[in-house]
């Protein structure tokens, strides 16, 4: 079956405002996603990333540069990952539907993986 990374955003600082417990709540709502897309057998694996740190590495000619990123004045940061097994982009869709995410980041960027 088909594999398809659903990539994470979410905004800087969206989770400021929340209690302790609040994001507890929050942290419990993924795993609990994360269990039943397993018991499913759709999920293949995920990672959350931290938020601090990271490195940009960009080609400068013909030379790479590295620099600090991510930035705090984006809008948007890289949060995580989940692989999921799915049929197709449409039953894929479907699950990304179901994810925690859809209530508290950004968005998810839904994009098919090829096996090479």
């Amino acid at each position: 079956m088909p594999k398809f990374m659903l990539i994470l955003y979410d905004n800087p600082g969206d989770f400021s405002d929340l209690s302790p417990d609040q994001m507890q709540k929050v942290i419990e709502e993924y795993g609990a996603w994360a269990k039943e897309m397993g018991r499913k057998g759709l999920l293949a694996g995920g990672h959350k990333l931290k938020h601090e740190g990271g490195k940009v590495i960009r080609r400068d000619g013909k030379n790479s540069r590295i620099i600090d990123g991510p930035y705090s004045e984006s809008k948007e940061v890289l949060a995580g990952i989940f692989i999921i097994e799915a049929r197709n982009y449409v039953q894929a869709a479907e699950v990304a539907e179901t994810c925690p995410h859809m209530k508290y980041g950004a968005k998810i960027d839904l994009r098919e993986i090829d096996e090479v």
